[in-house]
């Protein structure tokens, strides 16, 4: 039986998912859209770049996120890829079993070890992960008036937002749970529930459980040269607190979207005895 990625068939499906998205509303509805608001996709080539590479920025005041450890600088090779990620454990929000579980990550990484982060090993990003899963690659936009499409350009990850409908009632825990958006002035507003537990929130290895609760505000900043995202985490089960993050990213023209598959191959550990690269057993046909 042949072998193939989870994400082959995710790839496989990502330009018909597109096209059905954007063909979802007559010309005249694109049209009275684009007057009315921002456009992240003003054409299909148009991606944003990420000005944080590897984890968020905090914000100007209040809880934020796990940053790195100012003791241990992290070290940022050409490629923008981070070494040596050492979690500030001092964060207040911070849980005592999160503490713990970011500490023998901590140990890891001290002892010389390699630890799991999800786009190493070709596992999906999930929320708000998918925001700093990509070092340098961009993430663009497929937009209609009643849903949103976001890529990852880093093994083509995907997620839905489902513009002006309500959440469901008792939607079942995915990867990217179920988000739902709207727009408040020139702020996307998108609101997802219905996680896992099996994702990180970061590169640190934040974990959570599946009372995670995230809202995402994006918005065009500097006359549209650049994108921010203000990310509120909120998850009673790992947190003491909501907190809140930034993400940016810059406008990129001439950016076409390129196939760029996490290959079941590659799978020379090098040091990363973790988590295994998943596989999909199961024939396309």
């Amino acid at each position: 039986m042949e072998r193939h990625s989870i994400f082959k068939r995710m790839r496989s499906s990502l330009v018909a998912v597109c096209i059905i998205a954007l063909n979802a509303s007559s010309p005249s509805a694109l049209s009275a859209q684009a007057h009315a608001l921002p456009d992240f996709a003003p054409d299909p080539d148009t991606a944003w770049t990420p000005e944080f590479f590897d984890n968020f920025h905090p914000p100007a005041s209040g809880p934020g996120p796990v940053i790195q450890d100012r003791r241990f600088p992290s070290f940022q090779t050409g490629d923008g890829q981070n070494t040596d990620r050492i979690a500030d454990l001092a964060n207040g929000v911070l849980q005592s079993w999160v503490i713990e579980k970011l500490r023998m990550t901590n140990d890891r990484v001290h002892a010389g070890k390699i630890p799991f982060v999800a786009r190493e090993r070709c596992w999906p990003g999930g929320v708000p992960g998918f925001l700093v899963y990509a070092l340098l690659l961009p993430i663009r936009f497929f937009q209609t008036p009643t849903a949103i499409i976001i890529v990852n350009d880093l093994y083509a990850e995907v997620r839905h937002v489902y513009v002006n409908e309500p959440h469901t009632k008792s939607p079942k825990p995915s990867w990217y749970g179920e988000s739902v958006g709207h727009w408040e002035g020139d702020e996307l507003v998108v609101d997802t529930i219905g996680l896992n537990d099996r994702t990180s929130l970061d590169n640190f290895g934040t974990p959570h459980t599946d009372q995670l609760h995230v809202v995402e505000r994006f918005k065009l900043i500097e006359n549209g040269r650049a994108l921010q995202a203000t990310i509120t985490v909120e998850d009673p089960g790992a947190f003491t607190t909501p907190w809140t993050a930034i993400q940016r990213w810059r406008r990129a023209a001439d950016q076409p979207l390129v196939e760029r598959p996490c290959e079941e191959t590659n799978a020379t550990y090098f040091g990363f005895d973790v988590a295994p690269i998943p596989q999909d057993e199961t024939p396309d046909f």
